[in-house]
């Protein structure tokens, strides 16, 4: 299908009330620029921090409306005009044809494969594998919570592969389900995803059948009442600073005496605070830092304890 788009300068004080008419009169849609973008003319438009501006337009501002190309385009500034008050007569537009694009190929070729510590790829279904003989894992973008593309999930990995473990691996806020699936083709002998996400467990649940992978996912409350262990040789969780510190004594009680603890999503700015608040159940030092994020790991003492509460 194709489409036409209507443009239309504007003043200011015509720009808002013209764009709802000519959604009212037909558009499809409807978005309002400068019309002095790139010149010496160009107006910033933005408010105070943390507030928007009461009226999203320009001095002279351009109204683009997308029509069905079958459209009447002149009926519908027409209409436009008159609600607003203005003469037809008085206001000059154009017309300019949109293409029909394949927007699923167009988009898909925004994504290529991502490459992540020394064997890992993380590969859109849509791409073949560059090494077909490395840790590949496949996983489209969209609702999937993490393809291994902030750094935090990159460190996180990392720490992963160069820390295979062959006992038991727990993923608390899983999300996609990515290092729950990297600990398992790593050599994992059993490994655990928790998320409090309903739908992330669900797409976990997806990534992880599409990857032929062996991984149970859990909703907190759920995985209490499921029968398995409840530590485990290696705990990693890629959150954010805050919930993880109060989820100190949680996460520290799930490791195995011996184990390991992994943290991300931690700025380098937090750490010192993060490493405080576990440092009475575990001893973390920052392992690796990658674009201003780090990951924090830590072993577990035989003689140290903590208590599980949730």
């Amino acid at each position: 299908m194709s489409w036409t788009e209507i443009v239309i300068e504007v003043a200011r004080t015509h720009a808002e009330a013209l764009s709802d008419a000519l959604i009212d009169a037909g558009a499809l849609s409807v978005s309002v620029e400068d019309a002095d973008f790139g010149t010496d003319a160009e107006q910033p438009l933005f408010g105070e921090p943390g507030m928007e501006p009461e009226e999203k337009a320009w001095e002279h501002s351009r109204v683009v409306a997308l029509t069905p190309v079958e459209a009447d385009q002149n009926a519908i500034v027409a209409e436009a005009a008159k609600t607003v008050g203005l003469s037809a007569s008085n206001i000059t537009f154009s017309l300019r044809p949109v293409e029909e694009q394949d927007w699923v190929r167009l988009t898909q070729s925004q994504f290529e494969p991502i490459h992540i510590g020394k064997n890992i790829w993380v590969v859109p279904s849509w791409h073949d594998a560059p090494d077909p003989d490395a840790l590949v894992l496949e996983l489209d973008p969209g609702l999937a919570f993490g393809t291994g593309s902030h750094p935090t999930t990159r460190l996180c990995m990392e720490w992963l592969e160069a820390h295979p473990s062959n006992g038991t691996v727990l993923d608390y806020g899983c999300g996609s389900g990515i290092l729950a699936m990297v600990a398992k083709k790593l050599g994992a002998e059993e490994v655990i995803g928790i998320d409090i996400d309903p739908q992330a467990i669900e797409a976990a649940r997806d990534n992880t059948e599409r990857n032929r992978c062996e991984v149970a996912y859990y909703v907190p409350d759920d995985f209490a009442v499921s029968g398995h262990v409840h530590t485990f040789d290696v705990v990693v969780a890629n959150i954010l600073a805050n919930p993880l510190k109060l989820m100190a004594p949680m996460l520290s009680g799930r490791v195995n005496p011996g184990g390991m603890l992994v943290l991300s999503g931690v700025l380098a700015t937090q750490a010192d605070e993060v490493i405080a608040v576990y440092a009475p159940f575990i001893t973390l030092t920052v392992w690796k830092e990658l674009e201003g994020w780090v990951a924090l790991a830590g072993q577990l003492t035989s003689s140290a304890s903590a208590t599980v509460t949730g």
